[in-house]
């Protein structure tokens, strides 16, 4: 806010130009600190049905909807018209009433519901330029109308889809400085029209909702004004059509705008007179009398400058608390989304690690060298002279590996085989096990259950068997690769090797099966002494510590294929929580801007200008129609009163013909500085 006048705390040597740059570079600061909100508000996302999530979105969205429409445009224009929105319940007559207080019609009222489908925003004709560009309301395209704003609702986009459209209607009789927005139903049965009523109520300096005698204690305007009173918002309450006898309803509502926490809101209260044949309208308008009050106190607070700041300031200051408080609150949903994103993933985690153990166990203890591993196995070495050659020293061992080879080859392709067939269902195994854990803990899990909604999740992916088909043969290949590898690279040994690669391979995947990283001096056989033999034949051929070293690099390679199969089993789940992004949410960073904001609010009050007692700036608005005629009753002094319209507040209302004296709203101010 600026204005003449110097701080109350400002020093007396500072100059006010001097101060006018501390108070416009510390709203600068402000600026720049909700920018920082927003862009972190913009970038959260809410995904998971973490228990609370609809309230945190929808208070996400109402979030940015204050920063867009309201606090950024405001704070960037401190100098644009005060911007009063005119809503309420459906046929509460929001319309009429707005007609009545310029004496021309410029929205349409109606029998049909919903009415107002297109709000109207009223303004001086020199205030235009305040409202033709995106500074209020970014999100709304504007329609520059004259006079009776009636005629198409809405205008279309290029593929034909209805556009919510602001139309702008200059009316001379409209104080400078003061804008109408008639918004539509807060209750209409469209809901499209209550998202945008909201909306245009989060975007006003000042509330001016209108309710009826039949319809003041409805619960959806009473939801919305329960949150106007919790951001502090600058709100007047109109009871249209009050029949006479029935003026007590005026007390019961302002008992309930106490109970909500309005207790200092302005109330009028405008009489039922009756439908259009009534001689009391002239061309649907409400006569004078009955908007009187309403017209008085409106073209005050917006002809005013100083009380049109401070109802700007009142509701701007409301705004920026509250989006601190509801901030913070963002702050903890963003750390439960993060906190259910990792449970999640947790799960994910855990069973297919759990399932990649139980492979490395299954192709570790010797269980693979059982069944059709061991036949096939038998089939290729024997059991007779192969193993009593085994007893009779490593020279004989080579001898009997080369006859072995020279005479049994083809029989290397059906145990390595029968190993591919046994791995195969191990790892099909281990991956399924992990599926149906991982969809149970999903299941169980309020935020997991809504992502396995379409998604066949339960089970494995069905071309899991040829992936793990094709890991294996690969695997394989790799064995075969460290088989020639070693050969290559010792002398003696390309002969064997000539004789049988495959062979030396089917023995290095049995000695892998058996024991984790080859370990040698097996005591017993395993499985009738197939890996006895196995690690014989490639001691005879490579040694020892040959043996010990290819095994354990065949074992890390099997891990390692079987890894990638299983996380790509898992990515099935985690790409679900990839897509949507809530290990992003930075709760911490959120209170830290959070902080950020409320500091520099903080400093720009402090440093706030304001007019010294007893100074003005001059009277620079017009009058609304019917201003200046309304009368408050006077006490048993003869002193003018207005009992509980004005929130309580003494009023001196010029007499009809006068114009308004300047003391009425320097009293006012004043009363209401904090």
């Amino acid at each position: 806010m600026t204005s003449t006048g110097t701080p109350d705390d400002a020093d007396p040597a500072v100059s006010p130009s001097a101060a006018a740059l501390t108070t416009d570079a510390a709203t600068a600061v402000l600026v720049d600190a909700l920018e920082s909100l927003r862009a972190r508000l913009g970038a959260l996302r809410l995904p998971l049905d973490v228990p609370g999530a609809t309230h945190f979105r929808e208070d996400l969205a109402r979030a940015t909807a204050q920063l867009d429409d309201y606090l950024l445009p405001r704070l960037r224009a401190e100098r644009a018209p005060l911007l009063v929105v005119v809503g309420g319940s459906t046929g509460a007559g929001k319309s009429t009433l707005v007609n009545s207080l310029l004496g021309e019609q410029v929205t349409s009222p109606g029998v049909l519901r919903p009415t107002t489908r297109s709000p109207v925003l009223v303004h001086h004709p020199l205030d235009a330029r305040w409202f033709g560009a995106d500074r209020v309301l970014p999100g709304l395209a504007r329609v520059a109308t004259h006079g009776d704003a009636s005629g198409p609702s809405s205008s279309r986009d290029d593929d034909g889809r209805p556009t919510r459209t602001l139309r702008l209607v200059p009316s001379a009789n409209l104080p400078q400085g003061l804008a109408l927005l008639d918004a539509p139903d807060v209750d209409s049965v469209e809901e499209a029209n209550r998202e945008l009523a909201g909306q245009l109520l989060g975007a006003a300096d000042l509330w001016l909702f209108v309710t009826t005698a039949a319809r003041y204690a409805d619960a959806v305007p009473w939801e919305l004004l329960t949150t106007a009173a919790s951001r502090r918002a600058q709100v007047a309450l109109v009871l249209d059509r009050v029949d006479p006898g029935t003026e007590e309803v005026a007390g019961d509502l302002r008992r309930l705008m106490t109970e909500h926490g309005l207790a200092d809101a302005a109330l009028f209260v405008v009489p039922e007179t009756g439908g259009a044949g009534d001689e009391r309208m002239i061309d649907g308008l409400l006569p004078e009398s009955a908007v009187g009050e309403l017209a008085t106190w409106l073209s005050g607070v917006g002809g005013d400058p100083d009380s049109r700041a401070r109802v700007i300031t009142a509701t701007r200051d409301g705004v920026v608390d509250d989006l601190v408080r509801r901030t913070q609150a963002l702050a903890d949903a963003a750390d439960a989304q993060q906190a259910a994103d990792a449970r999640l993933r947790g799960a994910v985690e855990r069973h297919h690690a759990e399932a990649l153990r139980q492979v490395e166990a299954a192709t570790s203890d010797g269980a693979l060298l059982r069944g059709e591993v061991l036949a096939r196995w038998q089939d290729f070495i024997g059991t007779g002279e192969f193993f009593r050659s085994l007893e009779a020293g490593v020279g004989k061992v080579r001898d009997a590996v080369g006859r072995f080879f020279r005479g049994r080859p083809k029989e290397a392709p059906q145990v390595e085989q029968a190993i591919a067939h046994g791995l195969e269902s191990v790892v099909l195994d281990g991956a399924e096990q992990a599926a149906e854990r991982t969809y149970a803990d999903w299941r169980d899990d309020v935020a997991g259950s809504a992502l396995l909604d379409g998604l066949e999740l339960s089970r494995t992916a069905p071309n899991l068997r040829a992936e793990v088909a094709e890991a294996i043969r690969g695997w394989q290949g790799d064995v075969l690769a460290l088989v020639r590898e070693q050969g290559e690279g010792r002398r003696g040994t390309a002969r064997a090797l000539s004789f049988g690669v495959n062979a030396l391979g089917v023995s290095l995947m049995v000695v892998v099966f058996a024991s984790t990283a080859g370990l040698t001096g097996l005591e017993i056989g395993i499985a009738g002494g197939t890996a006895v033999a196995a690690q014989k034949i490639l001691e005879a051929v490579f040694g020892d510590d040959a043996v010990r070293r290819l095994a354990a690099q065949a074992k890390e390679r099997l891990t390692a294929r079987v890894e990638t199969v299983l996380r790509g089993q898992s990515a099935r789940y985690t790409a679900q929580l990839d897509a949507l992004g809530a290990d992003r949410a930075d709760g911490e960073r959120l209170r830290e801007v959070a902080r950020e904001v409320a500091d520099a609010a903080r400093t720009e009050r402090t440093g706030r200008e304001r007019p010294a007692d007893g100074l003005t700036r001059p009277w620079s608005g017009g009058l609304l129609r019917g201003a200046g005629t309304f009368r408050p009753p006077t006490g048993p002094d003869g002193v003018p009163r207005v009992a509980g319209s004005l929130a309580g507040r003494d009023t001196e209302t010029p007499a009809p013909d006068e114009p308004p004296r300047p003391r009425f709203w320097q009293r006012w101010r004043r009363k209401d500085r904090p």
